[in-house]
């Protein structure tokens, strides 16, 4: 046996023990989120239209479409810091991606929603985003909209009359389809040559400074809240969690944002404050990380981090 073949056997041995350690730190994200196997394409292309309606903003200019553009290679968010909404008043929080919603246990950066089904109406009232006045005013809408009578009939054919029950079904129903895949997912499940030298290096910097406290499961983040507590200067006029929770325990906490897509979807953190990846990797240097690390080190996180991104979207 010659040094050429001790090589590529340990280079293998290498590659395939990092994807049994990342299987076992994150998992592999299923094909589906949990709940779709009651959607079918009737409920999903409800909620599409409803998604893309401008006429279900206050004056008739925004959908949900407009800050979570998802068309060609739009990556699901509007990148900018913070949205802005029917009348130009500016959001309060970062818009994340709407990309791989469906998996998520916590909604909101506050966490004020635990699923898609209550979180669905809420962007129609908001005073800072679709600003109706109330659910009523949405459901009519709908009613007097009788392009609408076709979707609700094929999506609810023995109680077709628009409710607000269906309307957030069907929103649930899209929004769950909208599962994107990457790189590093078929790395994960079958491929061990679909990540390149310096994704692979990342990838075990990633786990090996413990990177998945916080960006843990499958999404990479998202099912936990840290606080926000850092030397570097953040909106602190938001308190984050404390704000629905009523804690004074839970200022400054937020949601951990997931990761796919992330290369994908800047500006970061929950002010949008962060305009490039390489920043926003440097700053999370600061927490509670199990060892410092260099400038070439977050280059090489910096490019594990790209094979996150679905393969159909660049932004």
């Amino acid at each position: 046996m010659n040094w050429i073949t001790l090589s590529l056997i340990s280079n293998y041995s290498y590659i395939t023990d990092l994807q049994r350690s990342a299987k076992e730190k994150i998992g592999i994200l299923p094909n589906s989120a949990p709940g779709a196997e009651s959607d079918n394409q009737a409920l999903i292309s409800l909620g599409n239209k409803l998604f893309r309606d401008n006429k279900l903003s206050s004056n008739h200019v925004q959908s949900c479409l407009t800050c979570h553009p998802i068309d060609g290679n739009a990556a699901g968010m509007d990148r900018q810091s913070t949205s802005r909404g029917t009348f130009g008043q500016l959001g309060k929080r970062n818009t994340p991606t709407i990309l791989n919603v469906g998996f998520l246990p916590i909604i909101f950066w506050d966490g004020r929603r635990n699923t898609l089904y209550e979180q669905a109406i809420d962007p129609f009232v908001n005073p800072l985003e679709m600003s109706l006045s109330s659910e009523t005013e949405l459901l009519t809408r709908i009613q007097n909209d009788s392009s609408y009578n076709s979707f609700f009939a094929n999506a609810f054919p023995e109680s077709p009359t628009p409710s607000i029950h269906a309307i957030r079904l069907g929103l649930v129903a899209f929004e769950r389809s909208l599962v994107s895949k990457s790189r590093f997912d078929e790395f994960l499940e079958s491929n061990v040559l679909a990540l390149k030298t310096d994704e692979l290096s990342g990838l075990k910097i990633f786990l090996d400074v413990g990177c998945t406290n916080c960006h843990s499961q499958n999404l990479l983040g998202g099912s936990q809240f840290a606080k926000l507590d850092t030397t570097h200067s953040y909106n602190t006029n938001d308190l984050g969690r404390s704000e629905f929770t009523g804690n004074a325990t839970d200022h400054f906490f937020f949601k951990v944002p997931p990761l796919r897509n992330v290369t994908l979807t800047a500006p970061y953190f929950h002010d949008g404050s962060v305009s490039t990846i390489k920043e926003a990797v440097r700053r999370m240097n600061l927490y509670n990380l199990n060892r410092s690390i260099s400038d070439s080190e977050i280059d090489l996180l910096v490019s594990f981090l790209k094979t996150l991104s679905d393969k159909t979207k660049t932004n």
